[in-house]
């Protein structure tokens, strides 16, 4: 059975993630059938949209669809880096290709994040029209605690969030919950997971009412708790340095700061700055080519990075949750580092759109 199940019903162009015991990861073959497969649906004039979700387990079993799609093959990447990272930087200049079209997509594409929506499933979802969101869903870029950072576009879609929620969702990679991906403005509509088939269903149907459908199915969403600590959070993240950031939970003496600090402590403080660098740059990025750009030659790099390759050994392949970054500290990652891992890439290795 395919990783990536493709086909068109009715109108639309359905795109299905099956890898359900890797949580739909991505992995390259996936990236290139769904690119293949929008380039076929972008002139045939039976598409007229395009659906993105998850397969359901082939035997019934729930915990095996318990995800949209986990991120990427972050076992691969860390072999290949830890090697000569060609593997790794095939997978990136593909996958940011598939960001990128559907970006750019000249038909409307509905992403439903049911369940886990993470690092690569944060790539393919965020670029669609309308992005549904679920009381399962679970949206984080958690990044940082692997020694990467937050990619797939994350540098365009965290640094317009309101106020400093960028920079504190890449630093902490904090999980939200579907409500609180509405009230972000990180999906478009709330839906119960059991008004999926039957929203999938009248898109199906009649795409030129995609809007009016979503609607007529959608509910209010509830809070979300993240939504209460806006405040704090524009407060305490507004630093000109992942130092002065750092400091500001510290001096607070809250209960919610200690916990975030305490969060902090545990990340790669590498990551960390590249994470915090890449928001705050985004923000004035011209154009999503040139986002997708800079990100590949920050993934290049940091994929042969001694914090990659040592935070996917402590939480993914050993689990031993006690990973030793280097540098150790904040003060000891120079800015000559991070300069260097954002330097453009030559001109015959950039990245380019497909």
């Amino acid at each position: 059975m395919s990783d990536v199940l493709i086909s068109v019903e009715g109108k639309a162009g359905r795109i299905r993630l099956n890898r359900p015991k890797a949580i739909h990861a991505l992995n390259t073959g996936m990236c290139r059938d769904m690119l293949a497969a929008l380039d076929a649906w972008a002139d045939d004039p039976a598409v007229e949209v395009v659906l993105i979700d998850h397969a359901a387990s082939p035997d019934g079993d729930p915990k095996l669809s318990r995800g949209f799609c986990a991120g990427g093959d972050i076992r691969m990447i860390a072999e290949s880096g830890a090697g000569d990272g060609v593997a790794a930087r095939e997978f990136f200049r593909v996958e940011y290709q598939l960001n990128h079209r559907l970006f750019t997509y000249s038909k409307p594409v509905v992403a439903f994040m049911d369940g886990i929506t993470m690092g690569g499933g944060v790539g393919i979802s965020q670029p669609a029209k309308y992005c549904v969101a679920t009381e399962n869903t679970k949206f984080a870029m958690p990044e940082t605690g692997i020694g990467l950072f937050p990619d797939v576009g994350g540098g365009w879609y965290l640094s317009r969030l309101p106020g400093r929620n960028g920079e504190y969702l890449a630093l902490t990679g904090h999980r939200i919950d579907g409500a609180e991906c509405v009230g972000l403005g990180l999906a478009s509509h709330y839906l119960r997971s059991e008004m999926l088939d039957a929203a999938k269903a009248l898109i199906i149907a009649d795409p030129r009412e995609i809007a009016a459908k979503l609607n007529e199915l959608e509910e209010i969403a509830p809070e979300g708790r993240l939504l209460g600590h806006r405040e704090e959070i524009d407060d305490l993240f507004v630093g000109d340095t992942l130092e002065e950031i750092l400091a500001a939970l510290e001096a607070d003496g809250g209960e919610w700061a200690a916990t975030q600090l305490a969060t902090l402590r545990t990340k790669s403080p590498e990551s960390m700055k590249v994470s915090l660098r890449l928001v705050r740059e985004g923000r004035s990025r011209a154009t999503f080519e040139d986002e997708m750009r800079q990100e590949f030659a920050i993934g290049a790099r940091v994929a042969q990075r001694h914090d990659f390759i040592e935070g996917v050994r402590a939480l993914i392949v050993d689990k031993d949750n006690a990973p030793q970054w280097s540098p150790a500290t904040p003060e000891e990652v120079s800015d000559a580092t991070i300069d260097a891992i954002f330097a453009p890439l030559p001109k015959s290795e950039e990245w380019n759109p497909a």
